[in-house]
């Protein structure tokens, strides 16, 4: 303060500042405000005379509305409480004059530190923008990247396959179903290769509960390749398999599934064989039905009816109210109605037929951040190359810009959490503690086999070796997440892919 009193007593010699006293406050007056504080503290008492600086009259709100406008231009976050307890003016008048100032949109009202407590904030706008961009580029460099191999072990327990992180019953069953939502793989490979491998004493009867209670929903989400062009791809027709394509997804979480390819759902289509067609045309009529009732309506034998529903299966037109259902088309056995005793299961499932995606497409928006909320529930981190087996994501500049939007309302961070790869990265706020605590763990040793179906088979794309077809009957083991055993046929082999 001392270096400014000879400058102010140069201003106050000259008539260009004063002393004033209101009560036991002291201010220090411009004389190009002399007019505008005397509206604000009319018993204020100068201690030296001002010159006629400030020309224009003003009122005692144009005055209150300065003078609030110039010190929050430069106090950052503050409350109207602590802004009235400088200023020595009725806290009232003070957030009365704020709530005038944000309706002109200079400044902002929220919760910007940890030290307002239950108290609203004000910010100039601009002023919080500066803030907010430093702050992303503080918080981005305090993350120390992890390798791609400490990353590859990370997601073994990030997604529950790891000893000793696995889950338990119908709540862990629904859990893990949110997580995997929107990765499609093999029909006859979810519940054995898939589920099995991360809940314990994984039991088919909780899928089917999920299901028939209508937590949970499933399908294709992905185009069938017979179903982008009106030629069918010179005659290419649908067959069904027990390798289609399916996935679930959450039905109070599901924005993410509104995907352009659904226009696709058309009668006529040269792909679908008569039979489909006709199956197709019996649901968008009469709603969900059930086996029964779709061979009574359509005056088909059952066989054809099987196959024509799994035909729509296979190109994500119908889907179920149970995943038995399914099971019923992928099991020979069943759909030769062989088998007998009490463990004999019936030929057809007791859950309706319906169409995937009866419905309007949702709003883009919340469209395009479901995707980036599914996809940082599945991998933690998200980065461009980690997604190239995700089968029903739009351009990558489309979620990078809703990603961006996340990190700009501060739900998830931005930054270099997994090294050797361009581009942004962004993660869930746990997952970065989480990779934190991976890191300082030592190599254990210990080799874990998935299937070439599951998700973490991110061979050839985020560890070194050559990419494994995403097929049922193929394997593939990671001794500390780094990808080291392949086999076609068993869990065990002996062809190498890669050795680190």
């Amino acid at each position: 303060m001392s270096s400014w009193q000879k400058f102010f007593e140069e201003l106050t010699a000259e008539g260009r500042a004063a002393r004033a006293s209101v009560s036991d406050r002291r201010y220090w007056v411009a004389a190009e405000r002399a007019k505008s504080f005397a509206q604000l503290f009319p018993e204020a008492q100068l201690a030296t005379p001002l010159g006629e600086l400030e020309q224009q009259p003003t009122t005692r709100e144009d005055a209150l509305r300065a003078l609030v406008t110039g010190w929050i231009e430069h106090s950052g976050p503050v409350t109207a409480r602590s802004l009235s307890d400088v200023l020595g003016l009725p806290p009232a008048e003070i957030e009365s004059t704020l709530l005038r100032i944000e309706a002109g949109g200079a400044v902002l009202r929220g919760k910007f530190t940890d030290t307002a407590g239950p108290n609203t904030e004000w910010c100039e706008r601009r002023l919080l923008a500066r803030i907010h961009r430093l702050t992303l580029g503080r918080l981005r460099k305090e993350i120390q990247p992890v390798t791609a191999a400490q990353f590859m072990r990370w997601l073994f327990r990030w997604q529950h396959i790891a000893p000793g992180t696995q889950l338990l019953g119908e709540h862990g069953t629904l859990e893990l179903l949110r997580q995997l939502q929107g990765y499609e793989a093999p029909a006859n490979t979810w519940e054995h290769q898939i589920l099995a491998r991360r809940v314990i004493g994984y039991d088919p009867k909780i899928l089917d509960q999920l299901c028939l209670s209508g937590a949970v929903g499933w399908g294709r989400v992905s185009p069938h390749p017979a179903m982008l062009t009106d030629s069918g791809e010179r005659g290419r027709r649908v067959t069904p398999s027990s390798v289609a394509p399916v996935t679930f997804f959450a039905r109070d979480d599901a924005d993410w599934m509104s995907v352009p390819h659904r226009e696709l759902v058309t009668e006529g289509h040269p792909a679908l064989s008569p039979s489909a067609q006709e199956v197709l045309q019996f649901l968008r009529q009469h709603g969900a039905s059930f086996f029964a009732e779709i061979v009574r309506g359509t005056r088909k034998l059952k066989a054809e009816i099987e196959t024509a529903l799994w035909e729509l299966v296979a190109v994500g037109f119908i889907t179920a109210d149970g995943f038995d259902n399914l099971r019923a088309l992928i099991d020979p056995k069943r759909r030769a109605g062989q088998g007998s005793g009490r463990s004999a299961r019936p030929r057809d499932s007791v859950g309706r037929w319906s169409l995937l995606f009866p419905g309007e497409p949702g709003n883009d928006g919340a469209q395009m951040e479901g995707i980036c909320w599914m996809l940082l529930r599945r991998y933690g981190v998200v980065f461009r190359e980690l997604l190239t087996r995700e089968s029903m994501l739009p351009r990558w500049r489309e979620v990078l810009i809703a990603l961006r939007r996340l990190e700009d309302r501060g739900e998830i961070r931005g930054g270099r959490f997994v090294s050797g790869f361009l581009g942004e990265q962004f993660a869930l706020p746990i997952a970065i503690e989480s990779l934190r605590a991976c890191r300082a763990e030592p190599p254990s040793g210990e080799v874990m086999t998935i299937s070439a179906a599951d998700p973490l088979n991110l061979v050839g794309i985020l560890v070194p070796g050559e990419k494994i077809p995403a097929i049922s009957g193929h394997f593939v083991s990671f001794r500390d997440g780094v990808a080291v055993d392949v086999n076609h046929s068993q869990p065990h082999g002996e062809k190498i892919a890669h050795a680190g």
